[in-house]
């Protein structure tokens, strides 16, 4: 038998014990995969009496995870408490300074201080790997960094958030307003304990961060993505995307452009048809596109105690294997400072408004999109509500700022009820 790879686990919740779960019960196949023995250290939690339905008597505890991250008899962090900055920046910084390898899947931390953490990790000569960080247990980060390596990557997209997929496809199948079904998700403890991560797209854009700067040789950029969550989505929005055929999902998509890189998160109307419309519940999908391979489509779940925990065992293998790669790819000294760009791709777009019910209100409307260059591909106008006429527009392709432009024409009309909800629809 080779060497020993020695842990210190922080962070204890479902994760975290999942991990403890996969050490204890394939120690022998482990071995056999990697050539080393895993073993278990020291562990760390904010409660130490807490039953977590997993022995933990055969392991060292400390109160401070910064303490943990520093023992000697540690060699790889396994950092899973969570959070941008606090504990979990502090004890990885430690483990990094004092030469330890850090595992980690907080997608919070790594999209707001990566490129700190990576410079410091390779002046270290550590490897910080985070497989778990971005979508639970699809193995997205090993095939964009490795698999992909001899491509030219020029598009990353996909469903990174399952809470808000279940939300979407939960108002679609059972015709529910989202206030009742976002109520639900709460109930089976789906959302975050701010549960504007997740609807608000924050958790989504976290991970679509670290990939792109993965995918395009970039320092990590979430301050500048375009973020849009899926509050102001309503049941007439789903059954109108259905009746043309789309289904809607908060999606991300990044990619390089002559103007820099373009990151954004916002729900989309997809092809009912693609890979991406037929996703349910809290499944994730991530696509990612080369020059040589075309197109490959990744799916699974995105969350849980078994699928992330064995994405966090992942990254463990491959450390036990010898295999040590930047960060994110290449070199965090390489890795440039992108120019943030709006998108600019131009698409069809999907807008949502309640007019007037008065002659020439939708005469107007139609002659703001004119003047602003867009045509329209198709029009409807549903039952009256009172003095009020509901009424759905599918644009030709466009692009986004002749749309902004049109918009805040709409608003000086005087015929414009509720403000105009635009959707852009991504083919894909």
């Amino acid at each position: 038998m080779g060497q020993t790879i020695r842990l210190g686990i922080a962070g204890l919740g479902t994760v975290g014990v999942g991990v403890i779960k996969i050490i204890r019960r394939e120690a022998a196949m482990l071995t056999a995969r990697t050539g080393a023995q895993i073993t278990i250290s020291a562990i760390s939690a904010r409660t130490r009496d807490k039953d977590r339905g997993v022995p933990l008597k055969d392991y060292a505890w400390e109160d401070d995870p910064v303490a943990l991250a520093t023992r000697d008899d540690v060699d790889v962090f396994v950092e899973l408490m969570g959070g941008s900055d606090g504990p979990a920046k502090a004890a990885t910084e430690a483990a990094l300074n004092a030469g330890k390898d850090v595992v980690t899947a907080n997608k919070a931390m790594l999209a707001v201080h990566g490129q700190a953490l990576a410079e410091l990790a390779e002046s270290k000569g550590c490897v910080i790997r985070y497989e778990a960080a971005v979508a639970g247990g699809i193995p997205v980060i090993k095939s964009l960094i490795e698999g992909l390596a001899g491509n030219d990557i020029t598009r990353v997209m996909g469903v990174m958030n399952g809470t808000c997929n279940y939300i979407l496809t939960r108002m679609e199948s059972a015709g529910l307003p989202y206030e009742t079904v976002f109520e639900e998700a709460n109930q089976l403890g789906y959302l975050e304990a701010d549960p504007e991560l997740d609807v608000g797209g924050i958790d989504a854009g976290h991970k679509l961060a670290i990939l792109a700067s993965a995918a395009f040789g970039t320092q990590v950029a979430f301050d500048a993505m375009e973020l849009e969550g899926i509050g102001r989505l309503t049941i007439d929005d789903i059954r109108a995307a259905g009746d043309m055929g789309y289904r809607i999902k908060l999606l991300g998509v990044a990619r390089m452009t002559g103007r820099g890189l373009e990151q954004r998160m916002s729900p989309c109307l997809v092809p009912a048809t693609s890979p991406l419309g037929q996703l349910e519940g809290g499944t994730n999908m991530v696509v990612l596109e080369g020059n040589a391979v075309d197109q490959i489509v990744l799916r699974g779940p995105g969350a849980g105690e078994g699928p992330t925990a064995s994405a966090v065992m992942a990254d463990v293998c491959d450390i036990a294997r010898g295999l040590r790669l930047p960060v994110f790819g290449q070199p965090a000294n390489t890795l440039q400072a992108a120019t943030p760009a709006k998108s600019v791709t131009p698409a069809a777009y999907y807008l949502r408004m309640t007019l007037l019910d008065k002659p020439g209100a939708l005469a107007k409307i139609a002659t703001v999109l004119g003047e602003s260059g867009i045509s329209i591909n198709r029009m409807r106008q549903y039952d009256h509500d009172g003095e009020n006429a509901p009424v759905l527009i599918v644009t030709h392709s466009t692009a986004r700022d002749a749309l902004d432009r049109a918009l805040e024409a709409m608003e000086k009309t005087g015929v414009i009820v509720t403000a105009p909800v635009a959707i852009r629809i991504e083919e894909v």
